[in-house]
Parts: C-alpha cells; sequence; structure tokens
C-alpha cells in the first residue's frame, strides 16, 4: 500500500489507531451510492459500473439537492 501511494504521490490519511474519523466522510459517502445508485441494479461489466460511479459523482458534486440547498424534511 505505501508503496502505491507513493508511486501514485498520493497523499496518505490516517489518523491514530483507533480513531476512525478518517474514514467516516468516505463511508457516509459510498452508504449514499449504494442507496441512490445502483441498489437492486446488477451489471454485467466492470466498466459499465465505472461508468454510472463517475456519473453519479458528477450528479452527487453539481445537482443532488441537500439541506444547504434548501431541501426541506417532513416533520
Amino acid at each position: 500500500f505505501r508503496n502505491f501511494v507513493k508511486k501514485h504521490q498520493l497523499t496518505h490519511s490516517m489518523s491514530r489507531v483507533g480513531k476512525c474519523i478518517d474514514n467516516g466522510p468516505m463511508e457516509n459517502f459510498w452508504g449514499i451510492i449504494k442507496e441512490e445508485m445502483y441498489r437492486l441494479k446488477t451489471y454485467t461489466s466492470f466498466e459499465e459500473l465505472t461508468h454510472d460511479i463517475k456519473r453519479y459523482i458528477d450528479f452527487y458534486n453539481t445537482r443532488r439537492v441537500t439541506l444547504k440547498m434548501g431541501l426541506s424534511i417532513p416533520a
């Protein structure tokens, strides 16, 4: 893993053992993408899955309605 990070000039983020705060945002994102994008969908190729993930990330970053954008949650 360290060799991969170094080879691709990535910044490895990791907190102390037992402190999983670095994982929280990504775990949340993958939970959302699983529920909103490909729940109950079957993919026949890795390319099809990759395409849908890229398309969903674009949607998530640019068009997905959030509370900050005025989404109201029914009481």
